[in-house]
């Protein structure tokens, strides 16, 4: 055989050899179709669906507003509203220290003021070059002396009794009816009430044209609150209640502070910190986050829901949770599942015979 025909033929099996160990998948001809994929798109949230992005927006419960935890804002109640001064004030140490500010500490301020202003223009006017050619060269004067010292210290003694009774009566607070631990986070926070079982985050509700919002995340409404203050998730607590604040962060510094509950209270990680308000007026109170605390420190607002008792139970039982003494409500589906799973023997096992005295023949009997 000649050597080329030779060599042709080696090629030829060197070529059907490396065909036969090729993987299926790359020898499918390229002209088969592929299966066009599923759509798994999920369609834009109807209007007025809670906010949670780990949920599919058909699973999201309908938002009633003016339903406990969704209640509509009064305006310049909780809220800013372009007023000069102090926001009105809902808790007893909060109108305690309003108080003190417009009707002490700011009529004060306003008399110094005057007083040390009018001293001047006198001064300049009486002891010109002008009217005194010659100047006095009196160097003290006992009266005055004495006059300028105690007059100070009268002043600041004056200051200083209803502020130390105003600081007496907010840490020495009564006892809590309700306890909320309060956890700052980069950049939303987290509400725990222990004592009822329920536990949830907040964040902020983004504007309807914000390229940021999220499918199902729905959008901002006058009924939730001014923008930058409203959120998804309020925290609801009793009116006439005592309600113990725990807080404290994971992270950085931040500061919980709600104006019109004159309370502003650092969160530090590693670290809990204590306040107290008792709220007598239902209604929706805002706040924010007051320490610089990152690149969205501006956008983890405050938002508190004060409701009757009787709501306040109705929206712990919403959130899953129970009332003090009462016992956690057990879904019926969970405990039909479980008693069969528990009587059922596993089909791993052979069936062993239970004696006649045991309890099911007991109750029988």
């Amino acid at each position: 055989m000649p050597t080329g025909v030779k060599m042709r033929l080696i090629g030829w099996a060197i070529a059907l050899a490396a065909a036969g160990l090729t993987p299926a998948a790359a020898q499918t001809p390229a002209s088969t179709p592929a299966p066009a994929a599923t759509s798994t798109a999920t369609p834009a949230p109807a209007a007025g669906t809670a906010q949670n992005p780990t949920t599919p927006d058909a699973a999201q419960p309908a938002i009633v507003p003016g339903s406990v935890g969704h209640a509509i804002p009064t305006p310049g109640v909780g809220e800013p509203d372009g007023r000069k001064g102090i926001q009105m004030q809902v808790t007893p140490i909060g109108e305690e220290a309003s108080a003190f500010h417009n009707n002490w500490l700011l009529p004060l301020c306003a008399v110094i003021s005057v007083f040390v202003l009018g001293l001047l223009v006198w001064t300049i006017v009486r002891y010109r070059r002008g009217a005194n050619p010659t100047p006095s060269r009196n160097s003290h004067n006992t009266v005055i002396e004495v006059v300028w010292t105690l007059l100070p210290v009268l002043i600041l003694v004056a200051i200083a009794i209803p502020s130390i009774r105003l600081l007496r009566h907010q840490y020495s607070p009564p006892a809590a009816d309700v306890t909320v631990k309060v956890t700052g986070h980069q950049w939303y926070w987290s509400y725990e009430l222990p004592d009822y079982g329920v536990n949830f985050d907040s964040y902020m509700l983004k504007e309807k044209n914000d390229p940021t919002r999220q499918a199902n995340q729905r959008a901002r409404t006058d009924n939730d609150g001014p923008p930058l203050l409203a959120v998804d998730n309020r925290l609801v607590i009793p009116a006439g209640k005592v309600v113990k604040f725990i807080i404290t962060a994971d992270d950085v510094i931040h500061s919980f502070a709600v104006p019109a509950f004159w309370i502003k209270q650092d969160a530090n990680p590693g670290q809990l910190h204590e306040t107290w308000v008792k709220v007598d007026r239902p209604g929706v109170y805002f706040g924010q986050c007051s320490e610089l605390c990152g690149a969205r420190h501006g956008f983890m607002p405050i938002a508190v829901e004060v409701v009757p008792q009787a709501q306040f139970a109705q929206w712990v039982g919403s959130n899953g949770g129970h009332m003090p003494g009462a016992k956690p409500a057990v879904a019926p589906a969970a405990a039909a599942t479980a008693t069969p799973a528990a009587a059922t023997p596993s089909a791993a096992e052979p069936a062993v015979q239970q004696p006649a005295t045991n309890q099911a023949a007991t109750a029988q009997n």
